[in-house]
């Protein structure tokens, strides 16, 4: 009878404890919630957080057949990267890599091992920097058409708005010298075509390449998902999806054949822009189609970034454009008729000061249409305050500043390199800033963006004291942008980006403390583990 009532006794006991599908317990968890108060413990139930706390509340309210032991290991929400290019990362992983090279002919020896080994009918490439070479010029094509007469060979410059291609790639394209391109350049010397396209002329040849087929493209999906997934990845904003590949990403997401949760930007090009503002907004748990991606001007390094004065290193010239005042505004009608998001890449900041009145026209004053501008990168002191008084969300790359400061102040001189990837003062104008990476351009590791927001120092820990440390972000700062800020850029605020009672599941575990580690420890900082929706999708 005794035995019995023990029973009895334990059973009801047991009863009061919520059922929960997964416990975590006795960890250092980052909640980046309102207060930014550091927990213990929380509990998972069909992907999402019931409850977090300490871990005597959690092992007391809930129970779970799975209890995982943190032992003191730090947990963060999943990291967000507020613009990349995931899709065409995925492609890049099949052609040759280019990044880090130290001159014109490393470029052109890794292209050699890489067409003995592939054997492609094109050779495409990306990642090379002139501005890292000690011959700080752009290339020619003459020892590419020595080398590959009859391939078509083009090998990207690592900001992907200029490129370098041999003769048979521009025959491809059906380029002469006669050849003008709105919104982009191909460049001549002494009457003959040097190679070097910019911009749209480089979009241009890289539309002659023979397409994917589907297998391909679901491969490359693959590629860069087990990749980001490996660097605490698990939100991307991929800036400029075509809507074949909006449809096959919702179609494998819905398979569950990729797991990643991706913002997606429309591309702009009048076939995908009809198909998205037609259908309208469109969101599931994984995929969300509510922005539209338009490129305003070209990249620094090239020297396409439209400025409001010639460049420092260039007199009289001044970048681009890459469309028209009015093509600009007629995007920015059909999105804001519909409801939808606008997010334009400048750099430059002649484009940033367009654009910018541009959505003043139709955001007038405060609101809550979270317009962005990509990169923000150089911003006119009479044009920062437009962030703030038009609600217009900066979208940042901190590991741009720290890639660029090398030779962005010869672009733009002592007194224009000030008000360039100034960080902090967009912050403080518009109260939040949105961190990504903007990958392939730079490495898809989001730690090495937190490292530079807050160090303003590359992976060498140079310069010294920072470079432009007066707009340095502070490690709270850092860590919003990359998921609370993040996810508000996204509208997706009230489900991700922190980790809280009812939103997703999606969380990274590394093995140091980022917000109290030395930075350089924090930069190195290694995943453990990273789950969406309560899954683990990554163990290292």
């Amino acid at each position: 009878m005794i035995i019995l009532f023990t029973l009895l006794f334990n059973l009801l006991i047991k009863s009061d404890k919520i059922k929960a599908d997964v416990v975590f317990i006795n960890g250092k968890i980052y909640t980046v919630n309102e207060k930014m108060e550091v927990s213990q413990a929380f509990a998972i139930k069909d992907g999402k957080f019931l409850e977090v706390g300490s871990t005597k509340f959690i092992k007391t309210k809930y129970e779970a057949e799975k209890v995982i032991n943190l032992h003191n290991a730090v947990v963060y929400p999943g990291l967000i990267d507020a613009h990349c290019h995931f899709y065409f990362y995925g492609k890049e992983l099949k052609n040759v890599d280019l990044s880090n090279s130290k001159s014109f002919e490393e470029v052109l020896e890794r292209v050699k091992t890489h067409q003995d080994k592939f054997k492609n009918k094109w050779i495409i490439g990306r990642g090379w920097d002139q501005n890292s070479w000690n011959k700080k010029e752009f290339p020619t094509k003459n020892e590419l058409d020595i080398l590959y007469p009859n391939t078509p060979v083009l090998l990207g410059r690592i900001d992907l708005h200029a490129g370098i291609a041999n003769q048979a790639a521009l025959n491809a394209a059906k380029f002469d010298t006669n050849t003008i391109i709105e919104g982009g350049l191909i460049e001549k010397k002494d009457g003959q075509m040097t190679g070097i396209i910019l911009d749209r002329a480089y979009d241009s040849l890289l539309a002659v390449i023979p397409k994917d087929n589907l297998e391909q493209k679901i491969l490359s999906l693959k590629l860069a998902e087990k990749n980001v997934f490996a660097v605490g990845l698990t939100t991307v904003d991929d800036a400029g999806l075509k809507w074949d590949i909006l449809q096959l990403i919702d179609s494998l997401q819905k398979a569950k054949e990729l797991k990643i949760r991706i913002y997606a930007m429309a591309d702009s090009e009048p076939f995908t822009l009809k198909k998205v503002l037609d259908r309208g907004i469109y969101k599931t748990e994984r995929l969300s189609v509510r922005s539209v991606k338009v490129f305003g001007d070209g990249a620094l390094g090239s020297r396409g970034a439209c400025l409001l004065n010639h460049y420092s290193d260039k007199i009289n010239e001044k970048g681009f454009l890459l469309h028209d005042k009015n093509y600009f505004i007629n995007i920015a009608d059909q999105v804001y008729k519909k409801g939808f998001q606008l997010n334009t890449h400048c750099i430059g900041d002649s484009a940033v000061r367009l654009l910018t009145d541009i959505y003043g026209i139709y955001l007038k004053g405060k609101n809550d249409l979270r317009w962005r501008i990509e990169h923000a990168q150089v911003v006119n002191l009479m044009d920062l305050n437009k962030f703030g008084e038009f609600s217009i969300i900066p979208s940042v790359q901190p590991t741009h500043a720290t890639s660029d400061m090398e030779w962005a102040d010869e672009r733009l001189g002592n007194e224009r390199i000030k008000t360039a990837y100034a960080y902090k003062d967009l912050l403080n104008q518009r109260g939040l800033i949105a961190s990504g990476s903007d990958f392939p351009v730079e490495s898809i590791n989001p730690l090495y963006g937190f490292f530079a927001a807050v160090a303003r120092q590359d992976q060498y820990m140079k310069p010294r004291n920072g470079f432009q440390i007066e707009n340095k972000l502070s490690r709270v700062e850092a860590l919003k942008a990359m998921t609370i800020w993040a996810a508000f850029s996204n509208f997706e605020e009230r489900e991700k980006g922190s980790i809280e009672k009812g939103k997703f599941a999606d969380f990274v575990i590394l093995d140091n403390d980022i917000m109290k580690a030395n930075l350089k420890k924090a930069r190195n900082a290694k995943v453990i583990q990273t789950y969406v929706g309560g899954e683990m999708v990554y163990n290292q």
